[in-house]
């Protein structure tokens, strides 16, 4: 059955993807994103699609894109640099922004699927994380306008499922990347990628001991269509359990690009994670999804992207 699906953050890195394979199964996208970290230049390739249309608001503000029968709610600034620089904008899209398109939701019968993190788990004290761990999030940290955002968001699609009958989900996602994330996204792929690329020093947090867990984004875009199509309201970690230190990421990202970067170290930024990582045992048992690309790659597949965005920024 092909859908009328309204897709949040549509020009971002992410909502970009989603958009993608939505048209390519025939679906028809009402694209929405406010462009305050959002890239036109996402969708420019859509410009053409007649199944496609693209409305810059925000959705702070109330609105109506007529009837829909599926809502992705990807907005949200996700990159460190900029939900410190967009705070309150980040706090509010988390809440009012995601109240407002439960309500569209609502009121066409439409199912929902909120974009949540793995911030959620905070510094965990678990590893690896599964669903039902509570988290260790610091609430008035520098990084609680994004993870309390999320949290908050969790609660509220939680509350329209419970009160209202929406048929909700929830992804909670771990560090993704490929091509269309922003070259000064500040995240460790796209930090190094670009390093690498113009020969500058690789940048480690800390002693780069920290490690993380990398998906490739066409992997992560499946896991999360086969989450909107099951009965399960619950949160679901979507990501890659393969869990590398940054040292070890810094290591492939120069075989990759074959660069000779030197490594460079400067002290750990306050409430960075020191271990991420996803139990993926509920996505592997409920929906059947497990990644399929490797680190390196999805490296590869990503190289062609980062060496044009190199050269624009050169």
């Amino acid at each position: 059955m092909t859908m009328r699906v309204l897709v949040t953050g549509a020009a971002g890195f992410l909502g970009s993807h989603l958009t993608d394979r939505l048209l390519s199964e025939g679906h028809s996208v009402v694209g929405v994103d406010n462009l305050s970290t959002g890239d036109a230049e996402n969708i420019a390739h859509l410009a053409n699609q007649e199944r496609f249309s693209f409305e810059q608001r925000d959705i702070c503000k109330p609105f109506d894109p007529g009837p829909v029968d599926y809502v992705f709610n990807m907005a949200s600034p996700a990159s460190p640099p900029e939900y410190l620089r967009l705070g309150i904008e980040t706090l509010r899209v988390g809440s009012i922004g995601t109240e407002n398109t439960l309500q569209i939701a609502a009121r066409h019968g439409a199912g929902f699927l909120h974009a949540s993190t793995s911030e959620c788990y905070g510094d965990a004290l678990e590893h690896p994380q599964t669903e039902n761990y509570w988290g260790n999030v610091n609430p008035v940290g520098p990084r609680s306008v994004y993870d309390e955002a999320k949290r908050f968001s969790e609660a509220m699609v939680m509350a329209y499922h419970r009160s209202r009958g929406v048929n909700t989900h929830l992804v909670r996602i771990f560090n993704t990347y490929g091509p269309r994330l922003h070259p000064s996204d500040g995240r460790v792929i796209s930090n190094f990628m670009m390093q690498a690329l113009r020969g500058q020093p690789l940048t480690i947090y800390g002693e780069g001991s920290q490690t993380r867990s990398f998906c490739y984004v066409d992997d992560l875009i499946e896991g999360i269509l086969r989450l909107s199509r099951s009965s399960e309201p619950m949160p679901v970690n979507i990501g890659n359990p393969d869990e590398f230190t940054i040292l070890e990421c810094a290591q492939a990202v120069l075989e990759v690009t074959g660069s000779k970067s030197a490594l460079t170290f400067e002290s750990l930024p306050q409430d960075d994670p020191a271990r991420r990582c996803p139990d993926i045992s509920k996505a592997r048992a409920l929906l059947g999804w497990e990644p399929r690309i490797t680190l390196k790659e999805g490296l590869r597949k990503s190289l062609d992207f980062f060496k044009s965005k190199a050269a624009v920024h050169a």
